[in-house]
């Protein structure tokens, strides 16, 4: 196909020519709004090995009650309220990669850019949060 058969098409059918038009840019949209977040999204085999290669720290921003009912094994829990970039906890982290985890992916989101804006250069989300952990069957632990 040559560059006259294509305009031909598009002529042929706008509103075709138009959608894909919009997927194209909602697609590089997307794409670039991941680059500049500064951080990445894990599914869960991506945060298994993270931890297993590169021991990341795991942190669960879930309600107290909800990391007691079930947790990704080695996670800490650390409360949204009292979540701060630069405490000493995380501070010392900072050298190693730090995989957020919440509920559905959403507020682990708002904390990964703060840990972005303070320095931290291996930042990751589990994306879908801990209800994605369960669906791929692996394990949880209870308690503290």
């Amino acid at each position: 196909m040559n560059f006259e058969e294509l305009i031909a098409f598009a002529g042929r059918h706008p509103y075709l020519s138009l959608a894909l038009a919009g997927l194209t840019l909602a697609i590089l949209y997307n794409e670039l709004i991941g680059l500049f977040r500064g951080y990445k999204g894990l599914a869960p085999a991506g945060l298994t090995a993270l931890v297993n290669r590169d021991n990341a720290l795991v942190v669960d921003l879930r309600p107290i009650a909800d990391f007691d009912k079930g947790h990704i094994p080695g996670a800490k829990n650390v409360q949204l309220s009292q979540f701060d970039p630069e405490s000493k906890q995380l501070a010392a982290a900072k050298a190693l990669p730090v995989v957020l985890v919440c509920k559905s992916g959403q507020t682990a989101g708002g904390a990964a850019k703060r840990l972005h804006k303070a320095g931290f250069e291996r930042v990751y989300v589990l994306d879908g949060g801990i209800g994605v952990w369960q669906q791929a069957d692996l394990p949880l632990v209870k308690g503290r």
